[in-house]
């Protein structure tokens, strides 16, 4: 089976949203055997979309449009979808009764725009969506099976899962794909440690993408039955484990402060944060998990000289001999923040994220990073490259890099 997965909506083709239902749709179907020939964009214009699906619809078996659904004017889809199958738009009294009872139940009055979102093309079926108001429509066309779905990921992801996948049984061959994440070294040194894990011609293939500092492993089962390709998929990722160990950090949806933050719930250990060039990036990522309250309390933020003084004790001796980026205020300020919040660890970070400000001895990138324990209190030097937000966000990942193998008990590999 080949198919085409058709986005709608001008915020896509414009650059102000990014199109994140193709990637999981493409996942999805690749698990059913289905072979994604392309992905399409385009804006909210109904003789564009209506042309569009004139066109595909005979070069694949199965074409899924996502978006336009909605009550707008710029909402367009089901207009061009019945144009494309020479119908008219029919209302669907079921549909318009469920959006009538939707908004009574919340003491609201339903426009009169919302009406459209019950018409659906003459001999098209309606798709239900549990999770919102615009239901999706399945439709033929030149023996191309159509479902338009509504572009809120929540609601298509919905709909997929319980009115799509389950009618898109085939007798091709599975695939499947797991993400593995690793962070601390570069690309060509991950592809390295691999070796012939990568070879292109190897049935799992294992690829690597990088983003944010993130190097990403794709690995990518292609097999006659599920079976045979779940066996073989974790096959290939034990082997990617025992070539990367502790690199990687997780898989999926993972991130390194989810994964951080489970290691310090399951040891009950709690940490805190002192930050100066990052300026709270640190305590964001940590606390954008929730239940991180069990972990971290508080933190500081001491962007000034005067503030690292004032709030972390750091003596203004100290900043005046060794200056405020270097190991000596950096151990301080980890060991004070320590002390003052009584959490079992703590991060400190202090550089120069640029773009001035840079010296011959701390050029721009260059940021210490500090972790004190009960047992120890230890500095390191990084210098990162990239712009002032590359930077930042390094030394904040690189942070949380450093508390991950601190409690895991081993020695950072970078």
């Amino acid at each position: 089976m080949r198919a085409i997965i058709l986005s709608i909506g001008d915020e896509l083709v414009l650059g102000q949203t990014i199109d994140t239902n193709s990637a999981w749709l493409s996942a999805q179907l690749a698990a059913l055997g289905v072979a994604v020939l392309q992905h399409l964009t385009l804006p909210d214009n109904q003789s564009a979309i209506e042309s569009a699906i004139r066109s595909l619809a005979p070069t694949c078996d199965l074409l899924i449009i996502n978006g336009g659904l909605g009550p707008t004017p710029d909402d367009l889809t089901r207009q061009a979808l019945a144009a494309a199958l020479n119908e008219p738009l029919e209302l669907n009294q079921e549909w318009l009764d469920r959006l009538q009872t939707f908004f009574r139940r919340r003491a609201l009055r339903m426009p009169e725009m919302n009406r459209i979102q019950a018409m659906i093309p003459r001999g098209a079926t309606l798709l239900e969506n549990q999770a919102g108001t615009a239901p999706g429509i399945a439709a033929i066309l030149h023996s191309c099976r159509i479902y338009s779905m509504p572009g809120v990921p929540k609601e298509m992801k919905l709909m997929f899962e319980k009115s799509v996948a389950p009618h898109l049984k085939t007798t091709g061959p599975t695939i499947l794909s797991r993400t593995l994440h690793t962070f601390g070294q570069g690309e060509s040194t991950i592809a390295e440690k691999l070796g012939p894990l990568m070879d292109r011609t190897r049935n799992p293939s294992v690829g690597t993408t990088v983003s944010a500092g993130i190097v990403s492993l794709r690995i990518t089962a292609r097999f006659e039955t599920p079976a045979q390709a779940a066996r073989e998929l974790d096959q290939t990722t034990e082997l990617c484990a025992a070539a990367l160990g502790p690199l990687i950090y997780g898989r999926g949806d993972e991130t390194l402060q989810s994964v951080t933050g489970q290691l310090l719930a399951q040891k009950s250990q709690t940490v805190t944060a002192a930050e100066s060039c990052t300026g709270g990036l640190l305590a964001k990522m940590i606390t954008d998990i929730p239940g991180s309250s069990s972990y971290f309390h508080q933190a500081w933020i001491t962007y000034a000289d005067s503030a690292k003084t004032d709030l972390l004790n750091v003596p203004p001796d100290l900043l005046k001999e060794h200056g405020p980026v270097s190991e000596a205020v950096a151990l301080a300020m980890s060991q004070s923040a320590r002390l003052k919040s009584g959490a079992d660890c703590a991060l400190s970070i202090t550089g120069i994220a640029g773009p001035d400000g840079g010296t011959h001895a701390n050029p721009v990138g260059a940021v210490w990073i500090a972790l004190a324990s009960a047992d120890s209190n230890s500095a390191r030097r990084f210098l990162f490259p990239g712009d002032r937000e590359m930077i930042r966000d390094r030394a904040a990942k690189t942070a949380l890099s450093l508390l991950r193998f601190h409690l895991l008990g081993l020695r950072p590999p970078f």
